[in-house]
């Protein structure tokens, strides 16, 4: 499966401003402009996943992995709940 990525590299100091953020991508990923997110923030990828979780047509995956730069990011990603539906 070929998966459209988006990526930032901000960090937020609290919970509600990843809130808030996350929210927007969130939108994002369910117009379908892209299937998936990396971002050093824990805060932004814990919120993100939570949100996605809610939605029935998605399957929410995790992981935590090294950018190039070796740095810790966190990848959020969804794929269809069922194989057979295509999303729009």
């Amino acid at each position: 499966m070929n998966l459209r990525w988006h990526s930032d590299k901000i960090f937020f100091e609290t919970l509600r401003e990843a809130e808030e953020w996350a929210g927007s991508i969130s939108n994002e990923i369910h117009a379908r402009n892209y299937d998936g997110y990396i971002t050093p923030d824990y805060k932004v990828a814990y919120v993100l996943a939570y949100r996605l979780a809610s939605v029935k047509k998605f399957n929410v995956h995790t992981e935590t992995g090294l950018s190039k730069e070796d740095t810790e990011v966190f990848r959020v990603w969804v794929v269809p709940a069922e194989p057979d539906i295509k999303l729009p």
